[in-house]
């Protein structure tokens, strides 16, 4: 007895956070919020898995099946957004909470699983109430925990592949390596603004927009504090004055964009901005294998302003038509 209220208390706990971390000032819980932490938790839950992805879309199907229908499987409306920022914050969001959750579940993670499933039912169906169909819900849900998973991934995949080849092959530091998966999320960026602009050049600015990259920056810094690097407020020391002239790492990014192509081929990630947001990750966990242990390679005050040079320093030169 003593067991099952333990369980209850974490499913009640667990289900109080979903709606307390999608709060938005003003307005309560936003219910896109809410499937983006939802999906969070259950893309942790998925990495205790030896294959997360076939992991994650096995909870999926049995939500699926609780609720009786599959996900809505047409085009989405406009104003549904799928912006990868929001949703790496998010989902990540929701990762912490999973562990904070599993901390006080003393059963398997396959029951774990099995109530994380139950929760994500009684959300949805709970929705349906309120006139929210639970085929659109559900494919919301679908979309924000694979698209976070896939972020994760991204993560380690090109943190693992610049280490075993160019490393290990070509002689590259852990440096090249933070500099290169910076640039080429800057350079991503660049190229998708680039692609904007050519395409309205009435309604789209003609100059680099701060907001994108401070977004994308923003990506990359919680990446390395989630990973252990002081936050603090050394990020931009030693950054040269807008004025100079830009120096982008060019030879790293091309280095390093054979196997980000490569990736992101084999991925669901195939527009600029998200594949901008998953290179970001990437190169905070980098920054985190870079300036963390006890003997880092860099020290975390150099490092910092390294990346942040590297992905600034791309995104306006590509803007510039370097």
């Amino acid at each position: 007895m003593h067991d099952h209220a333990e369980k209850s208390e974490v499913t009640h706990l667990l289900h109080m956070s979903l709606f307390k971390m999608a709060e938005v000032p003003g307005r309560g819980s936003d219910l896109r919020l809410v499937l983006q932490v939802l999906g969070g938790v259950m893309i942790e839950c998925a990495m205790m898995f030896e294959d997360p992805s076939e992991t994650l879309t096995t909870i999926l199907l049995k939500i699926s099946a609780a609720l009786g229908c599959d996900a809505y499987d047409g085009p989405l409306p406009d104003w549904i957004t799928l912006d990868g920022v929001e949703v790496d914050h998010y989902t990540e969001r929701g990762r912490e909470l999973c562990r904070m959750a599993l901390h006080d579940w003393h059963d398997g993670e396959f029951d774990f699983a099995d109530m994380i499933t139950l929760t994500a039912h009684h959300v949805i169906a709970a929705w349906e109430e309120d006139h929210v169909p639970r085929a659109e819900t559900l494919r919301l849900l679908r979309e924000y925990a694979m698209m976070g998973l896939c972020f994760e991934i991204a993560a380690q995949e090109l943190c693992d592949v610049l280490i075993e080849k160019k490393m290990g092959r070509d002689g590259w530091s852990l440096g090249d390596c933070l500099g290169g998966l910076s640039g080429a999320a800057g350079w991503r960026l660049a190229k998708l603004g680039l692609l904007r602009n050519k395409l309205d050049k009435h309604t789209m600015p003609a100059t680099p927009q701060d907001k994108d990259l401070d977004d994308l920056v923003h990506v990359m810094t919680a990446e390395a504090v989630r990973m252990g690097v002081p936050a603090g407020s050394d990020w931009r020391f030693g950054l040269a004055a807008n004025d100079a002239p830009v120096d982008p790492p060019v030879e790293l990014l091309e280095g390093v964009e054979p196997y980000a192509q490569l990736f992101f081929s084999a991925t669901p990630l195939r527009h600029e901005r998200d594949q901008a947001v998953a290179c970001a990750k990437a190169a905070g966990r980098m920054l985190a294998v870079v300036a963390t242990g006890e003997e880092p390679e860099i020290a975390h005050v150099i490092a910092k302003p390294l990346a942040m040079m590297a992905i600034t320093e791309t995104y306006h030169a590509f803007w510039m038509g370097f």
